[in-house]
């Protein structure tokens, strides 16, 4: 058995999502992604270390984790054309990666992980304007906050009006994932 954090961004859920309770089993597509790269970083509570030998599955690789877990390690399929793009790991290896586990189920096919929901909160990010009036905006580092819940909505809110210049807006979930021993 497993206990994993993973974070299921909000326009995931809204997209191609079902809402789920705490203590539902769920079966989800799961991707180790850089942690740097969702909401601006700072998951260090939340990464996931993952040890096991790589596999390939239609065209993706895929870690099978020791404790049961299967986790994509890249979001496009194998490019034959450009394996270089891919990283390092080939099928075969035995390896260790660290990053923040997240569903994906917009990328390629690849075995889903299977497990029970052990605790759910409510993901809300604080972003501000990369320059006024520009319309583009970015997460602000050390502002993100977490609010328990039982359900997973199936729609996220921007819970407070935005002032000039900086706004906070519910960004997905961050659900504690038990996963069963092979």
């Amino acid at each position: 058995m497993g206990i994993w954090h993973v974070f299921y961004a909000d326009w995931q859920m809204e997209c191609c999502g079902t809402p789920f309770s705490l203590g539902d089993e769920v079966s989800w597509p799961l991707l180790l992604d850089d942690s740097g790269d969702v909401l601006g970083g700072d998951w260090d509570d939340e990464l996931a270390t993952v040890v096991g030998e790589v596999a390939e599955v239609g065209g993706v690789r895929v870690l099978h984790e020791e404790s049961g877990l299967t986790v994509a390690l890249h979001e496009n399929p194998v490019d034959v054309m450009a394996p270089e793009t891919l990283g390092e790991e080939r099928p075969g290896d035995r390896i260790r990666l660290a990053g923040l586990l997240t569903v994906e189920r917009h990328g390629g096919e690849w075995p889903e992980a299977r497990g029970r929901v052990r605790a759910l909160r409510v993901v809300s990010q604080e972003y501000a304007e990369t320059e006024p009036g520009s319309r583009t905006w970015h997460p602000v580092p050390g502002t993100r906050s977490l609010r328990p819940v039982d359900t997973c909505p199936r729609w996220f809110t921007d819970p407070a009006p935005p002032t000039p210049g900086r706004g906070r807006r519910e960004t997905g979930a961050l659900v504690t994932l038990e996963i069963p021993a092979p």
